[in-house]
């Protein structure tokens, strides 16, 4: 089994503002992005079974590289900032900030979710994958997921999965093999 890891390319939205699951558009050099990111891809990857995010700049992408119909599942959105979405991270109280950022793992955002929630759902999602039949998978999501996934997949506890850069447009492969799982890359 091959997964191809993919995160959205760049979002319609002004730098510094927490944006998590709001459903925001797609910059305007969507088109270009688009071409770089296919010539990232193996032959035949519209072919594969394709899963996205349900949030549109997601969407978007996975109805552009896939023949069949993706499938959509909440559990491949990106984590729920609650109270904090939309606004600037300078404009967010000092002392939620900073009592999330010692312990964004276990802390929930306001009306949102910690990082381990976001965790256990996307494990929960990648538990399924791995009791199905399909051998080739694209996965249009977010920089959190990604993180998630390639988490458990290395064994590398959560609190240093944002060592991993994922750029937008950006692909990380994972690769099942006699039951056992390897990242071939991430962020290519």
């Amino acid at each position: 089994m091959d997964i191809y890891l993919i995160r959205h390319t760049t979002p319609d939205i002004e730098e510094g503002i927490c944006y998590g699951q709001k459903d925001i558009g797609l910059a305007v050099d969507y088109a270009n992005e688009v071409n770089i990111l296919k010539r990232k891809l193996p032959k035949g990857y519209h072919n594969f079974t394709t899963y996205s995010s349900s949030l549109e700049r997601c969407k978007k992408l996975a109805d552009e590289l896939a023949t069949k119909e993706p499938i959509t599942d909440d559990r491949l959105m990106e984590l729920n900032f609650g109270d904090w979405e939309g606004r600037k991270w300078d404009n967010i109280s000092q002392n939620e900030l900073g009592e999330w950022m010692e312990n964004f793992v276990e802390v929930v955002c306001p009306g949102g979710e910690s990082y381990r929630q976001l965790h256990n759902r996307v494990e929960a999602w990648w538990k399924e994958q791995l009791e199905g039949k399909d051998d080739q998978l694209l996965v249009i999501t977010h920089g959190g997921v990604i993180r998630c996934l390639l988490s458990l997949v290395l064994g590398i506890p959560l609190g240093n999965s944002f060592q991993l850069t994922i750029d937008y447009g950006g692909v990380s492969k994972i690769s099942r093999r006699h039951n056992r799982n390897s990242v071939r890359f991430i962020n290519r």
